[in-house]
């Protein structure tokens, strides 16, 4: 083994990816508890660590911010012969991660990748267990600290939400393509029947690039029911997501980061899935905690496509009523 300097995780690029790595990265700290865990990560998902409670530091993904951190072992969770390069020139004595992309040269220890499928979470697990690392449970972990709360029931009380009513989150962006995304009218009655026949509260969350989507959305659903309908994409950290997915009784969501997200932080989530496989990305529930997936079983799918090349009939396919009935069974909302 190499000296006991840090070990560095170099996280996943993606949102959804690196809140499916946590389980493993819980692994690591486990296996290395004497060792302080460093994470070098994207600016877009390196607060999600700042909730990881294992992780002692978060440094940018760049040459320069890892030489600082003068870690001596570095486990790569990209696939990307970058990933494997960057920890190189960073002067890392010890590079372990799958042999892919070219880069096994580049590694010191170099794992073959799985032959069968999996899920996303358990392929980052395969990797630390052939490290030598025990795995446990495939569940993703969050702690949600009191100002990441109180700055999202700060947010939610300035779009209207009254503290202890009845909260759903809706999340319909998706950063990978349109062909993820459920039908923006079938958002709209959604949030229109909780709203109005069910006493509930909607919040619309999503990035910057999902603003136009949830202003569209909100400014379709009736006028007397806007007041409920809180339109929040572009408007939080990840920290704040967090603690806004936190005190909902569920939330809505695409295959996407928001998702993952909301059943590390432990809520119940209603996934809907068209152009991407839910047997390798579905959200990963804490033990007891209810969820559902929705699909439309359709021939084409999963496609895996950014953009749908006919009529997106694995979205438009799923029809309201059957997510609202799936709400109704995970978060206990009666009409």
């Amino acid at each position: 083994m190499p000296d006991a300097g840090p070990l560095l995780v170099v996280s996943p690029n993606w949102l959804g990816d690196a809140v499916m790595a946590l389980p493993a990265i819980a692994d690591l700290k486990r296996h290395f508890a004497d060792r302080r865990m460093i994470v070098a990560a994207r600016a877009s998902v390196s607060s999600l660590f700042t909730m990881v409670p294992d992780v002692e530091r978060v440094v940018t993904a760049d040459v320069a911010a890892i030489r600082d951190a003068r870690p001596s072992v570095a486990v790569l969770f990209p696939n990307s012969f970058a990933s494997a390069w960057l920890v190189w020139r960073a002067g890392v004595r010890e590079r372990w991660g799958y042999a892919r992309d070219f880069r096994r040269r580049l590694l010191t220890r170099a794992v073959r990748p799985p032959k069968q499928p999996m899920h996303q979470g358990e392929y980052y697990q395969h990797l630390v267990r052939e490290l030598g690392v025990a795995t446990g449970p495939l569940e993703p972990t969050l702690s949600i600290g009191a100002d990441a709360l109180d700055d999202a029931k700060r947010l939610l009380a300035q779009h209207g939400w009254e503290e202890g009513s009845l909260l759903i989150v809706l999340a319909p962006g998706a950063a990978y393509g349109k062909a993820k995304q459920w039908i923006p009218s079938h958002v709209t009655w959604l949030v229109t029947d909780l709203v109005r026949e069910r006493g509930v509260t909607c919040a619309l969350v999503g990035s910057r690039a999902d603003a136009q989507t949830t202003r569209a959305i909100r400014d379709a659903v009736p006028v007397d029911c806007q007041p409920k309908v809180l339109d929040l994409a572009g408007e939080t950290t990840l920290p704040a997501l967090a603690g806004v997915m936190s005190v909902a009784a569920a939330c809505v969501s695409n295959d996407s980061g928001a998702m993952h997200l909301a059943a590390a932080a432990g809520v119940p989530v209603v996934a809907i899935f068209g152009s991407t496989n839910e047997q390798a990305t579905a959200p990963l529930a804490h033990a007891g905690v209810p969820g559902e997936i929705v699909t439309n079983p359709v021939w084409c799918r999963p496609c895996m496509l950014r953009e749908c090349p006919i009529d997106h009939r694995c979205m438009t396919g799923i029809e309201p009523a059957r997510v609202l009935a799936a709400v109704d069974r995970v978060a206990k909302v009666t009409g």
